[in-house]
């Protein structure tokens, strides 16, 4: 019987296929704060198997500090917060969920688009706080999306998945990705491939869904939101640090584009308070998988992962360490 310690209270469904077999340790912070990497080898000790999340820093010090660690299972797709090169050199295996989250994304991008185009978070105000007295012919304008451009950075399954929606809107798509789509998903969407200069000119709206690496870190800084329309909106459901959160504050203050809709933050969860200050900016805390089927199936994945690795199998799904 192993000993697993998962760092947040997950969906207990999903974890009934370990409860059973294991010893099964759900932790939360009272406070709500993350944790430090003392707090994870406070918490692993014992520990066989891991149950982490992003927010969750897995160091070389965690895996020196806790040699009988045998895995980390990942509840996200993203591993940023694993130093997977320390963890191959522990042999200790890493595991993610892939895949299962696309549609759930997809769709949250869209929620903030239709948020933020159409005002829905200051018209909700507007009617709670008592002021709907009259049907006014000019208040809370909002933007169309019918017969205007969106510009995808990072056409991968999310990125095609939120293409593949603004076809219901008559949208035009152009995208930007480090290697051209396979022109088969292209005339699926009907997207065009183009620079990211051109995107960022001729987009209304531009939606992320890149990695965060080296190469994406403010990705859209100073100088591409002055490159942006000025009544442009930008979405943001890939990681935070992609875009530069001062520059943005700047183009939303002084008109270079006209709003945003963010579920990822650049020091998440601090989200800067310029943001906060900004009517035109739809604000959430991370739920781009945030549905109850898609946060089950994502600890299905993990305990898969954790069963099979456990039993010796010759095939650890969804392993990448």
């Amino acid at each position: 019987m192993a000993h697993i310690v998962s760092t947040r209270p997950l969906i207990d469904e999903g974890l009934s296929g370990v409860r059973d077999d294991h010893t099964l340790t759900v932790c939360d912070p009272p406070d709500g704060s993350t944790r430090s990497v003392d707090d994870l080898i406070a918490l692993t000790d014992g520990a066989d198997v891991l149950l982490s999340v992003l927010a969750d820093p897995i160091t070389e010090e965690l895996f020196a500090a806790r040699p009988e660690l045998q895995m980390v299972a990942q509840y996200a797709v993203g591993v940023d917060n694993i130093d997977l090169d320390a963890a191959a050199a522990h042999d200790v295996a890493v595991t993610h969920t892939p895949d299962v989250l696309t549609d759930a994304t997809a769709d949250q991008a869209w929620a903030l688009l239709l948020a933020a185009a159409r005002r829905v978070p200051a018209a909700d105000r507007y009617v709670r706080e008592g002021r709907f007295e009259r049907w006014e012919t000019t208040l809370l304008m909002g933007t169309e999306l019918s017969r205007k451009t969106l510009g995808i950075v990072g056409m991968g399954r999310i990125g095609t998945a939120v293409a593949r929606r603004a076809l219901g809107f008559g949208m035009e798509v152009v995208y930007h990705n480090r290697t051209r789509a396979n022109p088969t998903v292209e005339r699926q969407v009907n997207a065009r491939y183009v620079g990211l200069d051109e995107l960022l000119k001729t987009s209304d709206v531009v939606s992320l869904h890149c990695p965060h690496n080296e190469d994406s870190h403010h990705l859209l800084d100073a100088a591409a939101f002055a490159n942006m329309k000025a009544s442009a909106l930008l979405v943001n459901t890939a990681r935070g640090p992609v875009v530069d959160e001062a520059a943005l504050v700047d183009a939303l203050a002084n008109g270079e584009i006209a709003g945003a809709g963010l579920d990822v933050f650049e020091e998440e969860p601090d989200v800067h308070p310029g943001l906060v200050e900004q009517e035109r900016v739809v604000l959430a805390p991370h739920l781009g998988s945030a549905t109850t089927g898609t946060r089950t199936r994502m600890a299905q994945m993990c305990v898969a992962s954790i069963t099979a690795l456990l039993e010796g199998a010759d095939h650890v799904p969804h392993r990448l360490v």
